[in-house]
């Protein structure tokens, strides 16, 4: 895929494939938060470029995801919440402006914040990538927010410009003036979104301040990709090996080739 001064940004098909590799790629970002030594497994044929942090919902510096690259394609991936759904209530949905990029609007400030922490990092890791190859860019839950905030950035200040997105269960990011950018930018974004997974739902289309009772809009990027899947609580109904299960219930030879080597490094599902 060229990335040079090309202004007609291509938009990718969908492809449940890549969907399925892209949600096991995640759960290596979960693997990395968790393991003291922020070790994970990478797969067949790729290899690290390099880890990032960012200052997380207490300010404290953790581990937010990781980029890889390989012969065929580059990904960059952003962990979301370790708490599942809790960490909704966590944040107040006030927004700021997107900054990285003019006129972009506004973007939940918690979101931006923790992506701006981790901007510089993730900016030069992208650097050193072979430009002349595809980059994904791909999140889960808080980890899709922050996929598609750094989305429209590299699209916009990087060699790269048509960066190809896959998010599953992702909160609303930013107000209609954001939106409308983020569509016009990016030329490929499928968001994944399980009907029953209260997430995706967040923030509300208009919400108040409870502090400032100032009045927010929100709404979603482009792509849905409705799901249906109900595995009887909330926190099943939207945590990441809900949403490969689902896409491995589809794609069952290929979720085990994928998932076969190096071993384990797939979420845990029964195929």
């Amino acid at each position: 895929m060229g990335t040079s001064g090309d202004n007609k940004l291509r938009s990718q098909e969908l492809d449940l494939r890549t969907a399925l590799f892209l949600a096991a790629v995640c759960g290596q970002t979960y693997m990395q938060f968790n393991n003291k030594d922020g070790l994970f497994l990478v797969p067949r044929s790729y290899s690290l470029a390099g880890g990032f942090t960012a200052k997380g919902v207490d300010n404290s510096e953790e581990r937010f995801g990781f980029v890889l690259t390989s012969e065929r394609a580059s990904v960059l991936a952003f962990r979301g919440s370790g708490s599942a759904v809790d960490w909704v209530a966590d944040f107040i949905a006030q927004q700021t402006s997107y900054r990285p990029v003019k006129n972009a609007g506004l973007t939940h400030k918690g979101f931006t914040d923790i992506y701006m922490s981790a901007r510089n990092q993730i900016i030069n890791i992208v650097k050193q990538l072979p430009a002349d190859r595809p980059l994904f860019v791909t999140g889960h839950s808080l980890g899709g927010a922050l996929a598609t905030l750094a989305s429209i950035d590299l699209a916009v200040n990087s060699a790269f410009n048509n960066p190809i997105v896959y998010t599953f269960g992702a909160p609303r990011v930013g107000d209609p003036r954001f939106v409308s950018k983020y569509n016009a930018t990016v030329a490929s974004h499928w968001r994944f979104q399980n009907e029953f997974d209260i997430v995706p739902h967040l923030p509300t289309l208009v919400y108040q301040s409870p502090k400032t009772k100032q009045t927010y809009y929100y709404m979603h990027v482009k792509g849905e990709v409705k799901r249906s899947f109900r595995m009887g609580s909330i926190a099943g109904n939207h945590v990441l090996p809900s949403y490969f299960a689902d896409l491995a219930r589809e794609e069952p030879l290929f979720a085990v080739s994928v998932c076969a080597e190096p071993p384990g490094w797939c979420p845990a599902v029964e195929l």
